[in-house]
């Protein structure tokens, strides 16, 4: 079996998943497979490819996490990458990748340097997060040129990630309840409860066509990341943190309805897309509601966690701490 099973979840497929796979290609590390996870009603891949490839088809769209699941279970591969269909990695990215993973051994995940296709702008070099559970990429719509140097990282973007095969295994994989979006914090996170680390490789290049399926601005993605940001804290935060949730969310609300005024930040460009502040409201409402609903099943979640930890939540603090963005900052980033 191959040292790396590269998981590609895809809705639409057709010409933008052909440059995904055409860039894999031409991939130095060529000890890889791919598992293309059809969610929706891509046809099957007819051009010529010099890699084992496989496609799933799960017979609905049963959303992100529940795709790269379905192809870890079909693979026995020590490395687990996933990978956006609207992604072109740079012919060394896996090669890269592989070598930060295999740095150390209590390494468990590793973070590309992900641009903003066609651009020399950063898209992502790992995740930071807010005291209300909300999740960023971190060095966004910086220039890529400052982030070159490699270390760690809190957790990976789902986007372009490696995970080690036995992490996944220890923490579970990706909660598919979930559906889109922060399902990527949500995992790095229950890691770090386990005491695995993050690397950053900063020569993994990957090229990026930004949020194309979803939309960058679109309702179906404001709903999941306000829900599952307060699905990540509930099933994350340590209780001293968990506290100020609901203080540090009213906060990241009025700096977001300073920047809707400033015409700044993704609630601007929400409101730029034909969405109206009630449509917002609706959102925040759905968002409040389905976890009071999913409240039970996310402590029994938050339980399990817990018997996995293996450093205290005061170092877990620390973390949050040093990978923090603040509700302002959050606000005004688009």
């Amino acid at each position: 079996m191959p040292c790396v099973t590269i998981a590609i979840p895809t809705l639409l497929g057709g010409p933008t998943l052909q440059s995904c796979l055409e860039s894999l290609r031409r991939q130095t590390f060529r000890d890889f497979e791919v598992i293309v996870v059809n969610n929706g009603d891509a046809a099957p891949v007819t051009e010529p490819v010099n890699f084992p490839l496989r496609m799933l088809s799960p017979g609905s769209n049963i959303g992100f996490g529940a795709a790269v699941n379905l192809a870890v279970k079909g693979s026995t591969a020590e490395f687990i990458a996933s990978l956006n269909d609207d992604t072109e990695p740079d012919e060394r990215w896996l090669e890269r990748l592989v070598a930060a993973m295999e740095s150390a051994p209590q390494v468990g995940m590793c973070a590309s340097r992900i641009q903003l296709f066609g651009t020399s702008t950063l898209d992502s070099a790992g995740i930071l997060i807010c005291g209300d559970g909300s999740s960023k990429q971190r060095g966004q719509s910086q220039p890529s040129a400052d982030w070159t140097i490699s270390g760690d990282a809190l957790l990976p973007s789902g986007c372009a990630g490696l995970y080690r095969r036995r992490m996944l295994e220890e923490v579970g994989l990706f909660d598919e309840d979930f559906f889109l979006y922060c399902e990527d914090t949500d995992l790095g996170l229950r890691a770090r409860w386990a005491g695995w680390q993050c690397r950053y490789a900063a020569d993994a290049v990957v090229n990026h066509h930004y949020s194309r399926t979803a939309g960058a601005f679109s309702p179906l993605k404001a709903k999941y990341v306000e829900r599952n940001r307060l699905w990540v804290a509930i099933k994350n935060f340590p209780c001293s943190r968990l506290l100020l949730v609901p203080m540090v969310s009213l906060f990241r609300y009025a700096w977001q309805l300073s920047a809707i005024r400033d015409n700044r930040g993704a609630s601007a460009g929400f409101i730029r897309a034909g969405s109206s502040m009630k449509d917002l409201l609706g959102i925040l409402w759905k968002a409040y509601l389905e976890t009071a609903i999913h409240l039970p099943s996310l402590l029994r979640k938050r339980a399990l966690c817990r018997r996995r930890r293996r450093i205290p939540p005061a170092e877990f603090s620390e973390l949050l701490d040093r990978y923090g963005i603040s509700a302002r900052d959050l606000a005004y980033s688009g």
